[in-house]
């Protein structure tokens, strides 16, 4: 991943929301991102509205493959910026909207069952991301990414405040009661392409394969260890010596059963957003093909 040439451009602030890992407790017939939070509100759903908060141009969903049609059901292909809507008019009469694409990206294949974590769906997202940018042009791809768990429910004033703090150049995370993303908290926290690398190189290093450096196979329960590894522990050496911090009033982890019954039973609420906003959205098709030649 190359660093991008300086010039004087948009800032491209891309949002990764981390969907595959490792199983939790709550043993559901769907995918533990689907649990619901609010009424008519999935987890999986608040991720991606912090990411529209915080002014992300697109957003990439790392899930398992066989999810993405129910998840992409929920969601759609994009979502209103919600800070753009109404503020222009067309037309002289309805209101103007920004679009925010949304991509799903499955897990590699051969990272199934061997390094699918939460961290590892962080930098699974933000690969897909760049590769797709520099595609089509150097100048495209990503200054900095926004992670957004779907696993930490906090207040959605805490993001419409700190816009302009999460698209600068410098590092940008929450803190509740002075804790971040780094003491394990599901908290949204930025990084430059540059600590991906970081990331990523840590993980392969650091991870355990089927072997070990004599070539002896390692036992099962210690083969592959990449995908138990956490997102404190591989986003370690992100750069925190000039971060913004934003300290916000609440936090509940429901990572867990027990979390998740502490948050249901909570005095506090989170409403989904108007489906002018969050709602199934589909793109129109440029074109298909005919099947029938004579028509």
């Amino acid at each position: 991943m190359q660093t991008k040439p300086p010039a004087k451009q948009p800032f491209h602030l891309v949002g990764v929301v981390p969907v595959a890992g490792q199983k939790l407790d709550f043993n559901f017939p769907w995918h533990d991102s689907l649990q619901p939070i609010g009424h008519d509100y999935l987890a999986v759903e608040k991720a991606v509205f912090n990411c529209a908060l915080a002014g992300c141009k697109t957003i990439w969903i790392a899930c398992p493959k066989d999810m993405q049609p129910l998840i992409r059901y929920r969601l759609g292909d994009y979502i209103i910026d919600p800070y753009e809507l109404g503020k222009t008019t067309k037309f002289a009469r309805y209101p103007d909207y920004k679009e925010i694409p949304i991509y799903y990206v499955p897990v590699h294949p051969k990272d199934v069952d061997r390094r699918d974590s939460l961290a590892w769906s962080i930098i699974t997202g933000a690969h897909a991301a760049y590769r797709t940018a520099k595609k089509i042009t150097k100048w495209a791809t990503p200054d900095r990414y926004f992670v957004s768990f779907p696993y930490g429910l906090f207040s959605d004033r805490s993001l419409q405040d700190s816009r302009k703090m999460a698209r600068k150049s410098t590092p940008f995370c929450l803190s509740y009661e002075g804790k971040t993303f780094k003491d394990g908290l599901f908290l949204p926290f930025t990084f430059t392409p540059e600590d991906f690398l970081v990331a990523r190189n840590r993980v392969r290093k650091m991870e355990k394969r089927g072997f070990d450096a004599a070539r002896n196979k390692l036992p099962p329960e210690e083969q592959y260890s990449g995908r138990y590894f956490t997102h404190e522990f591989v986003f370690a050496e992100v750069e925190a010596e000039t971060t913004q911090v934003l300290e916000i009033p609440w936090y509940f982890d429901i990572s867990n059963w027990s979390g998740l019954k502490k948050w249901l039973g909570s005095n506090y609420s989170l409403d989904k957003p108007p489906q002018s906003i969050l709602s199934y959205h589909e793109w129109n098709p440029i074109g298909v093909d005919n099947e029938n030649p004579d028509e």
